[in-house]
């Protein structure tokens, strides 16, 4: 029987990440730790393995660009690791940030010149705050990870889980109904079954109908001219289509 596989989940905040992690809070077979200091990664000693959501930065520990650890590091200390990269649509993910982005830019790791986007307009530091992690934070990890996207976990949430687990060698029979009671909370609309990821609960509004294209929600026209020439690019890499402004 092949072990199953440590995993980490990285991306940029509000793509995700947090519902995504709690999969394995789920999941009797493994130990769960979202947010952990790089520090209490490297100094676990689980017999089972762990999945790992966004480590933050521990002293001593200078962080690769675009990530808050170094990935040697991790890698070194959890060579069975299957690294998973979530991503949502810009315009979607832009509306939520900014919350967190208005806090002093308080999603992490900040890109290095982010003191100099403090005179632009907050959608446009969002915009490029999206832009930076899914660019120089994705290129540290593009050849050894799995793209993972918000909108398909969304759709069909307890497929999702389903191929995360080939992915990580879990079987999916003797689990089955700790990945349905994970999908029943991914919800696309608030309902009596949606129960939001506990890190998130902090930056969640209650200014849209929708999680998957709340943009068309939240996002003016001029918010639109502003952003889309700091994402369009990197949208375009990642499959996602852009609205045309006229």
């Amino acid at each position: 029987m092949v072990a199953n596989k440590h995993v980490l989940i990285l991306g940029c905040g509000r793509s995700g990440t947090s519902i995504f992690g709690e999969l394995f809070q789920h999941l009797p077979s493994y130990s769960y730790f979202s947010e952990p200091p790089l520090v209490e990664v490297l100094e676990q000693d689980s017999p089972q393995p762990i999945a790992v959501k966004v480590p933050r930065e521990s002293e001593g520990f200078p962080p690769d660009e675009g990530l808050s650890f170094p990935l040697s590091v991790l890698i070194e200390k959890l060579p069975s690791l299957q690294i998973f990269w979530q991503v949502r649509h810009p315009l979607d993910t832009i509306c939520s940030l900014k919350v967190g982005i208005a806090r002093n830019w308080g999603h992490h790791p900040r890109p290095l010149d982010w003191q100099q986007w403090l005179d632009r307009p907050l959608i446009e530091q969002c915009a490029h705050h999206w832009d930076y992690i899914n660019t120089v934070g994705f290129s540290q990890v593009s050849s050894c990870s799995v793209v993972t996207r918000f909108e398909d976990m969304l759709a069909d949430a307890l497929r999702f889980a389903h191929s995360v687990s080939q992915q990580i060698h879990l079987d999916i029979s003797s689990n089955q109904k700790y990945l349905q009671q994970w999908a029943n909370r991914v919800q696309n609309k608030n309902n009596e079954q949606f129960d939001e990821a506990t890190t998130s609960r902090a930056y969640s509004t209650q200014d849209h109908s929708v999680k998957v294209g709340r943009w068309q929600e939240n996002m003016s026209k001029e918010e639109m001219e502003r952003v889309l020439p700091i994402i369009q690019q990197t949208a375009q890499q990642f499959g996602y289509d852009l609205p045309l402004i006229s």
